[in-house]
């Protein structure tokens, strides 16, 4: 990486991931040596790899059950189908979140409604209880690791009827008031694609305590008959009453990925520590910046923090470009989510044109100003001091200057 003391811009790569762990390597050769790559394919007396990360992961959480499954928008979509989600019904969800996250509403015929945000990058609970009436379900997005107060927004929720479906793509590992993520709604959603807390490429898992709703999704997952070999999963009996009436929407995991995945999950509470003081550091080192406001964490959130946001209250649209070309100049990759064009894996709400346009004043003033970064843990503490001090100079030279940069013309 670079060296502080002499190099003026920054050499190390945002989405360089670490490697997989020797364990997993070895697991993963275990399994491709033998060949039993599906997750139902198994020799006398052995236990799926799927099956045992499915126990393992439960445990993790503290949940009943859990199930395996290719991805983590697999993951929305199948609990939103166990749930009984489908075309016309209106599903409210974050307005600043990813892509997947309406899709998988959209997917299903159903209509994305959209929740305002606030400065704390978290769900505006008035917002939430003024649209609560007559959704039929709330797909809450934990976006970039931001966890609201849970505790009020379930009894916003469970006043209007209204349950709960938990993205926690980016918050697995984290807590509300020492409740895992995940594990206050009907059905929690995880992600181990290459850029989330554990890696497998693609893949995702949900949880519940719920035996009707995880019976519907194992189902869903294209179990086939062969659900009493999910170990982590409700009785047979809970399956009867929907076997023959739940479709097969098959997204299984196989035992490749669940054995790349064991070993990590082991290691996850040490490397959840990592990005936390990776993160700390570059608090520390943007604190007090002209022009920059750090996002509050609230007292009650233990958060997992691999990737870092500041808002720039204000700042006109020229002036935000300008400051992202000085910071990629200096080797700086930084995502705006104010953008008028999807940039970057990052996307807004009048991107997302299979839902109905919605006016959302308040997360548009906040996404105009909101800048993103990740923070890979094969960056060093000192790497993102570097990174801090180098925006932090570039955000005060901007903001006292009052530099802007015209939009790039659209191409032909």
């Amino acid at each position: 990486m670079s060296d502080r003391a002499e190099a003026e811009t920054f050499t190390g790569s945002f989405t360089q991931q670490e490697p997989l762990p020797e364990a997993a390597i070895a697991a993963a050769l275990r399994v491709m040596q033998h060949g039993r790559l599906h997750r139902y394919n198994t020799a006398e007396g052995e236990i799926a790899e799927t099956a045992l990360l499915e126990e393992e992961f439960a445990a993790f959480t503290g949940a009943k059950y859990c199930l395996a499954v290719a991805s983590g928008g697999y993951a929305l979509g199948c609990a939103l189908r166990a749930l009984g989600i489908g075309p016309g019904d209106p599903v409210l969800t974050n307005a600043f979140t990813l892509a997947p996250v309406p899709g998988a509403i959209a997917a299903l015929g159903a209509t994305p409604v959209f929740v305002e945000t606030t400065e704390a990058l978290t769900i505006d609970m008035d917002d939430l209880a003024a649209k609560a009436p007559g959704a039929k379900a709330l797909l809450l997005s934990h976006m970039r690791g931001h966890i609201c107060d849970m505790d009020r927004l379930m009894a916003v929720c469970d006043a209007a009827g209204l349950p709960v479906v938990e993205d926690c793509a980016h918050t697995m590992g984290a807590a509300w008031k020492g409740v895992p993520s995940g594990r206050h709604g009907v059905m929690g959603c995880y992600s181990t694609q290459t850029y989330k807390h554990m890696n497998s490429g693609e893949g995702g898992l949900i949880v519940s305590d719920d035996a009707d709703l995880m019976a519907r999704a194992i189902l869903l997952s294209g179990s086939y008959m062969l659900y009493p070999r999910h170990r982590a999963a409700p009785p047979p009996e809970a399956f009867e009453a929907v076997r023959y009436l739940t479709p097969n929407v098959s997204g299984r995991m196989d035992n490749l990925r669940a054995a790349i995945l064991r070993p990590q999950l082991a290691d996850l509470p040490r490397q959840c520590a990592r990005w936390n003081a990776l993160y700390r550091v570059m608090e520390a080192g943007l604190a007090g910046t002209p022009g920059l406001r750090l996002i509050e964490r609230p007292a009650g959130e233990d958060y997992v923090a691999s990737s870092f946001q500041f808002l720039l209250p204000d700042w006109p649209a020229g002036r935000v470009r300008a400051l992202l070309a000085r910071a990629a100049a200096r080797g700086v990759e930084l995502k705006w989510f104010g953008a008028a064009e999807p940039q970057g894996f990052t996307s807004r709400h009048e991107s997302w044109r299979y839902a109905p346009a919605q006016q959302l004043p308040a997360t548009d003033r906040i996404l105009a100003g909101l800048i993103d970064l990740r923070l890979p843990l094969t960056f060093s503490e000192a790497d993102v001091a570097f990174i801090a001090r180098i925006l932090r100079e570039e955000v005060a030279a901007v903001f006292q200057s009052g530099e802007e940069l015209a939009e790039a013309p659209a191409a032909d």
